[in-house]
């Protein structure tokens, strides 16, 4: 007796094969349900099964009313005394954004405090977003500033979302970094509905601490990084 490889399976397997040869590339859009359906002639919940079955295997991801795409592969991202987000995205042949969900004013916390070295009632601006690369989401930071140093840093970042050009703007010309820790964490179930993945998916979290010329730390960030979107490189000084 012949066993009959189930429908969705098949599917599966020739859209896998047509990712692996690159019909449809990096980041590329597959065709919708209903487009599907009509092409392998099945309905669109067996479309759907072999879809969950590739998304499970980190190979598809789907964006709320836009689709389901191919998932990009790891970008290889330098952690240097001088990390330039918008830099390292262009040398790597992609196109850079930021999308800003916070830009607000407050009381630094403990942890912001001890890293910029300022009192503990000092204010701090608190800028808080996601990094893009080619429009997908790479990955979600929230990053404290001196607000004594740099009062007018909100609106400038308001209007570039660039942190090197409000620097700029504030009249900092250089900022290097000066420690980095990198943490293996889960995806919090916020964090998965920004990065557009599972809750409790890998992410690679990043604290670091970035000095002025004389050594005066400027900013204090945390980025969490898509696990499998991005491979961190560790430059030496």
């Amino acid at each position: 007796m012949t066993t009959r490889t189930p429908l969705w399976s098949a599917i599966a397997t020739t859209l896998r094969e047509e990712i692996a040869t690159g019909l449809y590339p990096s980041s590329a859009r597959l065709p919708t349900e209903a487009e599907l359906a009509a092409r392998f002639g099945v309905n669109r919940h067996t479309v759907r099964h072999a879809l969950s079955v590739l998304a499970d295997e980190g190979l598809v991801h789907a964006r709320r009313g836009a689709g389901v795409f191919v998932a990009a592969r790891p970008l290889d991202y330098p952690l240097g005394r001088r990390v330039r987000f918008h830099q390292n995205l262009r040398a790597a042949g992609q196109t850079p954004q930021r999308e800003v969900l916070r830009l607000e004013t407050r009381r630094a916390d403990m942890a912001e405090a001890q890293a910029l070295q300022l009192p503990e009632d000092a204010q701090v601006h608190v800028y808080e977003g996601l990094s893009l690369a080619d429009g997908a989401p790479l990955a979600h930071f929230v990053t404290a500033f001196p607000a004594q140093r740099f009062p007018t840093l909100c609106e400038r970042l308001r209007k570039t979302g660039s942190i090197t050009g409000a620097f700029q703007a504030e009249g900092l010309a250089d900022y290097t970094r000066s420690e980095t820790r990198l943490t293996a964490v889960a995806a919090s179930a916020v964090q998965a509905v920004h990065l557009r993945l599972r809750e409790g998916a890998p992410l690679l979290r990043s604290s670091s601490v970035n000095v002025d010329a004389a050594g005066q730390p400027v900013e204090f960030g945390q980025t969490w990084f898509a696990g499998d979107r991005i491979t961190l490189i560790v430059t030496p000084d």
